[in-house]
């Protein structure tokens, strides 16, 4: 780490609240789009069915750009590239509001995501490089506590926005916060920059982006793309031998992007597998279920958004549990049970219908809730936990894209499911679209259930061994 400054006193105190509004932004964003996606599609002409690639555009842009973003910042200065990032991502926002077809909206939100991508590392990397380590667990808690409230808040104002406004004025909210982010960040940010240069992995960044592109659209190719069943195989195997030539590679490279001796640790071996597939079945719950409330059981935008609050609500609570309950089980048994109960929650929701009470669906998005947010805290810390100094910025940049990746994959899944399930129709017994919706969910809910298998891996004592400094990441 680089010899510290010492901060002003002003700027120190200012710091904080900067990359805070960062956070919100991006939080807020993430999760006020679900609840407007029918709308969406109504004033674009598109079937709601099919509006997963919205989502997935942001998301995947972002894993691309996370790998990148340590060395961006050193190479032009934290100050410059934060201030680059909310701007692109602001721009990003008035190209979505103004978007008057799918394809445009879709190229609009990977401007967002390009900006989304370098927001939150570089404004965690300011953090570490302008704060004693003394002072980053409290700095990091204070900045976290927004990103925590927009998935709170963002349903319930995308579904009210939608309703008395427009669809558009979810993403022209961005546009004041984001005004007031880059006057803040060029009035308070310091340019911090790395001690030494690094050089960058430019052909092995090129071959990990080229597979999780073209596996992402292989996923959409069976669901909102329409691809012919021998295109998505070609580009399935595309992806797989862009992988197969990274792995290969970086084997052999002194500096790799990421370093496959990272696996040669079985806990981040383990935790990097089991978010992969763990998240391609919670990562789809934000995007079904607001579709699932308005599409097939008739729900108003408002009313959709306020059915998610006992979701938000219950995830913030169980993260004040979740380090007690892991220190009394450990990992092995807290993630394979909770695993399973992810899986069967998942499963539930295929049983709800028009007859289903209110009171047992709000139970049941609670639960969800709170099962989900504890499935990610245990995932991200047994990640890391046993990392040295090392290797432990690299892992967690890995770890960032892998979660961001099977988000990703995990949209573009249940899209190509309920796609597929609304196609077949009478012929997989489904009458309904409701049908295609509870068919959808069972089917997530059992791929969630095999993750259970990789964390039945673990050993008793992993992770209870060597405390590490505590890791404050976002799920």
């Amino acid at each position: 780490m680089p010899e510290r400054t010492p901060l002003d006193p002003v700027t120190a105190r200012w710091i904080p609240w900067v990359v805070a509004i960062a956070f919100f932004m991006q939080s807020l964003d993430g999760t006020i789009l679900n609840t407007a996606l029918p709308a969406m599609a109504r004033s674009l002409a598109e079937d709601p069915l099919r509006m997963q690639g919205v989502i997935v555009a942001y998301m995947l842009t972002v894993a691309l750009l996370i790998p990148a973003s340590g060395w961006i910042a050193d190479r032009f200065g934290t100050k410059r590239i934060f201030f680059s990032a909310i701007l692109l991502f602001s721009f990003g926002s008035l190209l979505c509001a103004a978007a008057n077809s799918l394809g445009f909206l879709i190229f609009a939100r990977v401007v967002q995501g390009l900006g989304g991508a370098l927001m939150l590392p570089v404004g965690r990397l300011v953090v570490l490089r302008a704060y004693p380590r003394t002072e980053l667990v409290r700095i990091m808690s204070f900045i976290t506590i927004p990103g925590l409230l927009g998935p709170l808040l963002g349903p319930t104002v995308g579904g009210w926005l939608v309703e008395i406004l427009s669809w558009h004025w979810i993403f022209l909210l961005n546009l004041p916060v984001g005004l007031v982010g880059c006057y803040a960040v060029w009035k308070f940010i310091p340019d911090l920059r790395g001690a030494e240069r690094t050089t960058f992995d430019g052909p092995g960044f090129l071959l990990f982006g080229a597979a999780m592109v073209l596996i992402t659209i292989a996923m959409e190719g069976l669901g909102e793309l329409h691809l012919p069943h021998l295109r998505v195989m070609l580009l399935l195997f595309a992806g797989m031998a862009c992988l197969a030539a990274y792995w290969l590679r970086a084997g052999r490279d002194p500096e790799p992007l990421f370093s496959p001796s990272l696996f040669r640790v079985r806990t981040f071996a383990i935790g990097i597998l089991g978010n992969l597939f763990a998240r391609l079945g919670s990562g789809a719950l934000p995007f079904l279920v607001p579709l699932l409330l308005q599409v097939a059981l008739g729900y108003s935008p408002a009313q959709a958004g306020m059915s998610m609050i006992p979701l938000a609500a219950a995830a913030m609570l169980a993260k004040s549990i979740a380090r007690p309950l892991i220190e009394r089980f450990g990992y092995r048994i807290i993630l394979t049970g909770n695993t399973l109960l992810l899986g069967v929650l998942l499963a539930s929701l295929g049983l709800v219908d028009e007859q289903t009470p209110y009171a047992v669906l709000l139970l049941q998005l609670g639960l969800l809730g709170a099962v989900n947010s504890m499935q990610f805290t245990a995932m991200n810390t047994v990640t890391l936990i046993d990392l040295d100094d090392a290797s432990a910025s690299s892992g967690n940049s890995l770890l960032s894209v892998v979660a961001q990746l099977a988000l990703s994959l995990g949209v573009a899944c249940a899209g190509a499911l309920l796609g597929g399930f609304t196609a077949a129709g009478s012929a997989e017994g489904v009458e309904t679209t409701l049908g295609a919706f509870q068919l959808t969910f069972v089917t997530i809910g059992v791929m969630a259930m095999l993750a259970a298998a990789i964390f039945l891996q673990l050993a008793p004592t992993d992770g209870r061994r060597a405390r590490r400094p505590e890791q404050h990441m976002e799920s």
